[in-house]
C-alpha cells in the first residue's frame, strides 16, 4: 500500500491541513480508519488533514511529498489513471504542458 502526505500546511480554523492520497481509494480509506479521520471528509481524490493526523499517517506507513509533487501526482491520475511516481511527477506536469503546446503536426503520438 502506498499513502502519501504532503507538506502543505493550509488554515482551517485554528489546524493547519494537508492533503493525504493514495494509488487506491482503497488504500486510502483504509488508512483514514487507522489515523482515526472520518470518511466523510474524503475529498473524492484525497483527504484533508489536520498535521497531527499527518503525523499518525507517517507512523503508519504513508511517504512524505511536498505539495507540489501531491499535485502533479493528481494531476497525473486525472490524465492516465495512474498516480505514478512522486520524484518524477513534476517533470512528467512539465514534460505534458509543453507537448501540448507544440503545433499538431510536432505532436508525439
Amino acid at each position: 500500500m502506498t499513502v502519501y502526505v504532503d507538506d502543505m500546511r493550509a488554515s482551517f480554523g485554528r489546524m493547519k491541513m494537508c492533503h493525504m492520497i493514495a494509488d487506491t481509494d482503497d488504500e486510502l480509506c483504509t488508512m483514514a480508519d487507522k489515523i482515526g479521520v472520518a470518511r466523510r471528509w474524503h475529498q473524492g481524490d484525497h483527504f484533508d488533514i489536520a498535521l497531527t493526523k499527518r503525523g499518525a499517517a507517517v507512523a503508519n506507513g504513508a511517504v512524505e511529498i511536498t505539495w507540489r509533487q501531491a499535485g502533479c501526482m493528481i494531476a497525473r491520475r486525472k490524465a492516465t489513471g495512474n498516480l505514478g511516481n512522486p520524484e518524477d511527477a513534476v517533470q512528467w506536469v512539465r514534460n505534458r504542458a509543453a507537448e501540448r503546446l507544440k503545433p499538431e503536426e510536432e505532436k508525439v503520438p
